[in-house]
């Protein structure tokens, strides 16, 4: 439904799930214009990107949507980016911190990063070790409304030798550094310039944030709130220009809408196409659709400090009653695959489950076990509290209110109904502290959207005991002792082989104690311009590497 952010995983107002699949491409031929394009609407070097939901900042600091992810690669300032097999590859580092190259202490508590040299802002001031260490305490400081510091608390000390090098030295070891720390995978926080931000008592409010100085191939030219945003080459990048001149993001408020602008040739690229609207997207001839492997997972949380919600029974029998797969062929059209695990099915540390049956029988039965009774209504109560879920959703997708009612449907057989409140994007995944729905306990029982896994398998940022709202993104609630001493255990580890364990570990206490029910495992859909070239989105930031894109 929607994406956020894990480790960080992104929260995007997506649609539901869709399914793995090699890449297919899909149109015949076509033929060539004078020009070398096959599509005479075609604006040459100008990319024309379109999708649903609205975004109030262009400071990924203070914001987690997809979309805002996806423009803080290609303007922001990064340490750590990522290539198209989703490995990490130094941005602003000459080299990215290991023990093998003695940038990771032997014990794991000193991390130094060496910076490049002779990189500029896109204003044109030079980028040192002074905004690194001025960005840290950013992300520290209490006033700034940042979505979750996990990670960032294990920083005791930072040292600043010279102008091209941070020294980290933290409480205990923290592997996850490499993608948390300044790193574009997810709705990470990024390098922020101090020679423009010094003067504020805190970054929430500052005009900055409507066009953010960064360092990347492209930068900020125009944002029309509600409208577009505008982003050009930037001339001062230090890997060179672009082959687009300017990419172009228009904010469309429905699906339908979107696709009407397609039809109408207006945009070039939607990312990403739900599974519902793939048959008609395929059929748009000027276009090609790109299927891949995700890192996404449509998934419904559980509030598991709600009464109603408290009992694991309660939550395994939903589970039970839901018939994920219709879900799967009635709304994404066979795109999809139902797990119990969140890890994706192609990361490198999958961890499989056994997958809980379609059994509404079953499911009735652990109601009745838990003390949960029909009424004359046909709804279950108990102590004097009806079986009633305040269910908080994504306005303006017309595919998630369609799973919503297949939803209510499977739960009315075993005596639960629904409350369905829908919230506009911006608020739907906003900070609480802004008002934002997902992270406040008292507007919802149950909610639905989709996260994006790292690259590593790190759960903490929404899984741990500590990163509880506001302090994190835990948005259920739950705490799990097993889970927990797993994902410490995690931290420790510098290597993928040492992580394993521990991530079978967590995913194994997860669906055990169900406080969220993955309800698909996806796949990324993308519609393109056929005469869009050179354009390999990974699974976890898929405009990281856009030197070579062209159009």
């Amino acid at each position: 439904m929607g994406v956020f952010d894990l480790k960080r995983l992104v929260i995007a107002a997506l649609g539901l799930a869709v399914v793995l699949s090699a890449c297919s491409k899909t149109g015949g031929g076509t033929a060539t214009l004078a020009n070398g394009r096959v599509n005479s609407f075609t604006q040459p070097h100008v990319l024309r990107w379109a999708d649903v939901g609205d975004v109030n900042t262009l400071n990924p600091h203070l914001g987690q949507f997809a979309t805002l992810d996806m423009m803080s690669s290609l303007t922001m300032a990064w340490l750590i980016k990522w290539d198209e097999h989703n490995k990490p590859y130094p941005e602003l580092l000459t080299v990215i911190p290991t023990k093998q190259n003695g940038g990771v202490s032997k014990d794991g508590l000193t991390i130094t990063y060496h910076l490049r040299k002779g990189v500029r802002w896109s204003d044109g001031a030079p980028f040192t070790a002074d905004d690194v260490v001025f960005s840290i305490g950013v992300v520290q400081n209490p006033a700034n409304d940042e979505v979750s510091r996990e990670g960032w608390d294990q920083i005791s000390k930072v040292d600043e030798p010279d102008k091209y090098t941070v020294v980290l030295h933290l409480k205990k070891p923290y592997s996850p550094f490499i993608e948390n720390f300044f790193t574009s995978q997810g709705a990470n926080p990024c390098v922020l310039p101090k020679h423009l931000l010094a003067k504020y008592p805190n970054i929430n409010h500052v005009p900055y944030n409507n066009l953010p100085v960064g360092i990347g191939p492209f930068k900020y030219k125009e944002w029309d709130r509600g409208q577009r945003i505008v982003m050009v080459a930037n001339p001062l990048y230090f890997r060179g220009l672009p082959k687009l001149k300017e990419i172009i993001y228009t904010e469309i408020p429905d699906r339908n809408t979107l696709l009407t602008e397609f039809q109408a040739k207006q945009q070039d690229l939607w990312w990403l196409v739900s599974g519902n609207y793939l048959g008609r997207a395929k059929a748009l001839e000027p276009y090609t659709v790109h299927e891949q492997p995700s890192y996404y997972w449509d998934h419904i949380d559980f509030n598991t400090t709600s009464p109603l919600l408290s009992d694991v029974s309660v939550r395994r029998a939903l589970l039970y009653a839901l018939n994920r797969q219709q879900i799967i062929d009635k709304i994404a059209h066979g795109l999809g695959t139902v797990s119990d695990s969140p890890t994706p099915l192609t990361a490198p540390y999958r961890v499989t489950v056994p997958t809980t049956p379609f059994d509404v029988n079953k499911a009735n039965q652990l109601l009745d076990q838990a003390g949960w009774k029909r009424g004359p209504d046909g709804i279950r109560e108990k102590n004097g509290k009806k079986l009633i879920l305040r269910y908080a959703a994504v306005s303006g997708l017309s595919d998630v209110d369609d799973e919503i009612e297949l939803e209510r449907a499977d739960w009315q057989k075993i005596g639960v109904a629904l409350d369905v409140h829908h919230y506009p994007t911006a608020m739907f995944f906003a900070p609480v502290q802004m008002g934002g729905i997902v992270y406040d306990s008292h507007k919802w029982d149950i909610i639905g959207f989709a996260w994006e896994n790292d690259a590593i398998g790190d759960y903490s940022q929404i899984y741990a005991c500590n990163a509880f709202p506001p302090a994190g993104q835990n948005d259920p609630r739950w705490c799990n002792p097993k889970a927990q001493a797993a994902m410490d255990d995690f931290y420790t580890k510098y290597s993928s082989q040492g992580r394993q364990r521990d991530v079978a570990t967590f995913v194994h206490a997860f669906a055990k104690d169900v406080p969220v029910m993955v309800t698909a495992q996806r796949v990324d859909v993308y519609l393109a311009n056929k005469d869009l070239k050179n354009f390999h989105p990974n699974a976890i930031t898929p405009f990281d590497n856009m030197m070579n894109v062209d159009i």
